[in-house]
């Protein structure tokens, strides 16, 4: 059995996805890389195959109808024979030095009574233009190099979020907790983070700079143009949130202030861009989506609405709104636009 699953969701991607591939191909037979092409109409496809006819035993390709990206992500997840999961977007990479620290580790805790639940890792804004890479660490947060639970967790500051790119489950509990991710719909990437943390018991953190997320691309989906375009799929995935789990029968202390944070972060962005769009029906929108989490729950609605955040995203008028896109800075830390 592989040690570590990894997908690579792919639409469009010729241009970049041979970086990313070949940087996963240092972690050799202990790795199952699942090139998952989504009805692309570029070359991705046969660059796909390529991969695969070289290294029949590391490289599977799969190709499907146009899903979106969580529909990628899902398909690697049915197929996925390795112990453990990890998605790498076909722009991104993942540094060689520290691929193999975590496979060393991975190795190490598969046959363990507990199961390793979920690996953290940094990860590296490779923005483009920047001189400066920031890096996105935990070592403040959580124990180094051991295995701990919630309760032994320290408290994540505000603005520092486990992502994506970041987390690394197993796969069995990402299959066991029926985690199904929209089609046709972008900013999946919190509900693949967000939906299973109720299910780990157990985590681990490698303080290694593992994935390295490139951000300056015209097209990417955290441009904030873009964001702002796709502001619907934005609000479904945060109505999505919402709905996976009544925070209130959340047992442990810290885990149940974690995912508050989440949600709270989640639905500033939605709040800002509905904001920074500056036209009336997005303001109404944003009207609406706090009237939905008013009238969905209550209790969560007034948590969030007397927070620091909250009360800033709804000072009313036009001057209110200027005091809301100060918080603009705190969402870019955490999604790094351009």
């Amino acid at each position: 059995m592989k040690v570590l699953s990894i997908t690579v969701p792919c639409y469009n991607s010729e241009q970049y996805m041979t970086k990313c591939i070949e940087s996963l191909l240092v972690g050799g037979e202990e790795v199952e890389i699942i090139i998952v092409d989504d009805g692309s109409k570029d070359g991705t496809a046969r660059i796909a195959d390529e991969y695969e006819a070289r290294y029949p035993g590391i490289v599977k390709a799969i190709h499907q109808e146009n899903g979106g990206h969580g529909e990628a992500v899902n398909t690697g997840i049915r197929n996925a024979t390795g112990l453990f999961f990890k998605v790498v977007d076909s722009d991104d990479w993942v540094k060689e030095e520290a691929y193999k620290k975590i496979l060393e580790v991975l190795t190490e805790k598969a046959g363990e009574n507990p199961a390793l639940d979920m690996l953290i890792s940094n990860f590296v804004y490779e923005k483009e233009g920047a001189k400066r890479k920031k890096v996105m660490h935990y070592r403040k947060a959580f124990p180094v190099e051991q295995i701990f639970s919630w309760e032994e967790a320290g408290q994540l500051r505000k603005g520092q979020y486990i992502l994506m790119h970041s987390v690394i489950y197993r796969t069995k509990l990402l299959q066991e907790c029926e985690l199904e991710l929209p089609k046709h719909t972008f900013y999946v990437d919190n509900l693949f983070v967000y939906k299973p943390l109720p299910f780990v018991k157990t985590l681990y953190y490698v303080d290694v700079n593992f994935y390295r997320y490139f951000i300056g691309r015209d097209d990417q989906s955290v441009n904030e143009n873009i964001m702002i375009g796709r502001i619907d799929q934005q609000i479904k995935v945060n109505k999505l949130m919402l709905q996976s789990f009544d925070l209130r029968k959340i047992a442990n202390r810290k885990l149940k202030k974690y995912m508050f944070n989440y949600l709270e972060i989640v639905t500033s962005i939605s709040s800002i861009m509905l904001i920074r769009s500056g036209t009336s029906e997005n303001f109404d929108k944003k009207k609406e989506l706090w009237n939905y989490i008013k009238t969905t729950d209550p209790w969560l609605y007034y948590k969030l609405r007397t927070s620091i955040i909250g009360r800033t995203l709804n000072l009313p008028g036009k001057s209110g709104r200027t005091v809301s896109v100060a918080a603009y800075k705190l969402c870019q830390k955490f999604f790094g636009f351009n």
